[in-house]
């Protein structure tokens, strides 16, 4: 690939899964359910102990590096949009390098999808300035709250207030015209999870993904909330015919990448669930398909950052038989 894998933006979730995929002696198991607070606590560094890095794309287009996933933010004459918003112990600092760019305030947020690690941030707008974009599906499981499994562990998301929640939704995309850019967000079906948006910078040439295209491994498939890698290899390649030769790719998590980077990931994910679907015609059982090592040959490209690649590959598929 031609991004790097650069850690210092995820070293504590590194940290924090890493805790997590320890053998049973671990404080951890899979049976462990801790509060969204519980997770802040082990996953997230202090708020002061944070640095928003700033990576310009284009004069008006930049992605920040900070807690949780990236932020794709659009500044000019109609004010700034940004795509996710992170974690609201960071918020005044987001909007501090706002400033530092030249913008003012947020008019839209856009989620690509509801985990507190994009969308958080929600709860420390005004909604009196800032209007919040979503899927339906994501609005409607940020109304109801959930767990989310992360297969060593489970985390529960509570409900968002009203205040927090996207007051403008989608079904299966929509245009904003805003400062002087048609910003499309599409939508191919349940990938990461059912209600994930992707956001195309048509002008610019650039589509920010959240977690449906992440450069720091293999992606997270939230089978729970509806996510199968056949949904996100259907996704990513959809969403390929909107896009330009030589469109900036900006991931949910890690460095920018191209579009050979997804392509590549697209070929990988559909080798690895042939070798599992086999397995599993075989009758193999999930351990099984595990200790087979259906990835190994694309591990040291695609770290497992999560540890649980293989079994949320595995499970999707077992539903859709």
């Amino acid at each position: 690939m031609s991004y790097k894998y650069k850690m210092k933006n995820s070293f504590y979730l590194i940290i924090f899964c890493f805790l997590l995929s320890l053998n049973s002696k671990s404080i951890y198991s899979e049976d462990t359910i801790l509060s969204q607070n519980e997770a802040y606590e082990i996953q997230f560094p202090p708020a002061d102990k944070v640095e928003i890095r700033i990576q310009k794309i284009t004069e008006n287009l930049f992605l920040f590096f900070g807690l949780g996933g990236n932020i794709a933010v659009s500044i000019g004459d109609d004010g700034v949009l940004i795509v996710d918003d992170q974690i609201p112990s960071v918020m005044p600092k987001i909007k501090d390098a706002i400033k530092k760019i030249g913008g003012g305030d947020i008019i839209y947020t856009i989620n690509t999808h509801w985990h507190y690690d994009h969308a958080d941030g929600n709860l420390a707008l005004d909604p009196k300035i800032t209007k919040i974009i979503s899927h339906s599906n994501a609005r409607n499981n940020m109304l109801e709250g959930g767990i989310i499994d992360l297969v060593n562990i489970k985390v529960i998301q509570e409900p968002y207030p009203n205040y927090a929640l996207p007051v403008i939704t989608h079904e299966t995309g929509m245009t904003l015209f805003f400062n002087d850019e048609e910003i499309e967000l599409v939508h191919y079906g349940p990938a990461h999870t059912s209600g994930d948006s992707a956001v195309i910078f048509h002008k610019q040439n650039a589509i920010h993904y959240g977690d449906v295209f992440v450069t720091e491994g293999y992606p997270f498939i939230d089978v729970s909330s509806g996510g199968s890698i056949d949904g996100i290899i259907n996704f990513l390649s959809e969403s390929l015919t909107k896009l330009k030769p030589g469109a900036i790719i900006l991931p949910g998590h890690g460095e920018i990448a191209t579009l050979q980077d997804v392509e590549d990931t697209i070929i990988m994910l559909k080798t690895v669930r042939e070798r599992i679907l086999k397995m599993i015609d075989e009758g193999k059982s999930l351990q099984e398909v595990i200790d087979a090592k259906p990835t190994k040959d694309f591990d040291e490209k695609y770290p497992d950052w999560l540890g649980n690649f293989v079994n949320r590959a595995y499970t999707s598929l077992k539903e859709e038989k």
